[in-house]
């Protein structure tokens, strides 16, 4: 097992490999990526949506969510949430700015086709009508929820996320097998869910999903009891998305990543490492 110092060293040699990694690489491991979180939310969803104990049901959303993270950890693909901690490469000037934002960029828009397509395949193969439709109407009232958070909320719901996740991928990378990572991770992104955060990529499978089973009529009527107003795609990218993926920065890249370097790499006034 791996002390927090010496995870401080990893993530700054991972944020380097990730920086000289090919756009085009990026970018198809971040649809895979897309793919493994789209599938851990929908299957989330699947395992929740006929329990009626609204607190039962997070439960068990939250017992079967993080094995999309294990996926995309052990499995190994791009995730734009773990990928903020590559503020500590920055940090320690292993990597450029501009380095950074591109891998956060590419990644990012492999993540979101990656997590339209897991999600069209799931609609487009019938498996909303799961359950007599309860599969299409849990869909519709968590994407209505998620849309109507409002700016500030989902801001702050998505730094939530984000610390979690983070420490969630630190957990791991201070594991030295598969079956510690997986531990490792498993704890905090239970709590996430549980807790009801935000996580952009996530949503990026929530909200399309609702959106999706809207438009067929007969799951529109059995939602008649949902405010289905701020279900908009203009509301899932501006009013959800936009504020959630800055708090996911701002918990992963400040409070993750600056609290670590700060700790453990920052060097003190006569300039030696802190301990």
């Amino acid at each position: 097992m791996h002390s927090p110092a010496e995870v401080a060293q990893i993530l700054i040699s991972v944020g380097k490999k990730k920086a000289e990694t090919s756009g085009g690489r990026l970018l198809v491991l971040g649809v895979l990526a897309g793919f493994f979180i789209a599938f851990a939310a929908i299957g989330a969803s699947v395992a929740s949506c006929t329990v009626e104990s609204g607190s039962v049901a997070k439960l068990i959303s939250a017992v079967v969510f993080p094995g999309g993270l294990a996926m995309v950890l052990v499995a190994g693909s791009e995730l734009f949430t773990g990928n903020t901690l590559m503020t500590v490469a920055l940090a320690e000037r292993v990597i450029s700015l501009g380095a950074m934002l591109r891998n956060w960029l590419l990644v990012y828009i492999g993540n979101f086709i990656g997590s339209l397509m897991g999600t069209a395949l799931f609609c487009l193969g019938g498996r909303l009508d799961l359950f007599g439709g309860k599969m299409a109407l849990y869909a519709i009232e968590t994407a209505a929820a998620k849309c109507s958070l409002g700016f500030g909320p989902a801001l702050l719901l998505g730094i939530g996320c984000n610390f979690l996740v983070c420490v969630a991928v630190l957990m791991s990378y201070g594991a030295g097998d598969v079956t510690g990572k997986i531990a490792g991770l498993f704890f905090p992104i239970m709590l996430f869910i549980l807790a009801g955060f935000e996580h952009s990529v996530a949503n990026m499978t929530y909200i399309p999903l609702g959106l999706f089973a809207e438009m067929n009529a007969s799951y529109a009527a059995a939602a008649a009891g949902t405010d289905l107003a701020a279900l908009t795609w203009g509301n899932f990218l501006l009013g959800n998305l936009l504020p959630v993926t800055l708090g996911n920065i701002i918990g992963g890249s400040v409070l993750v990543g600056g609290i670590w370097w700060f700790s453990y790499l920052r060097k003190g006034k006569a300039g030696e490492r802190s301990e």
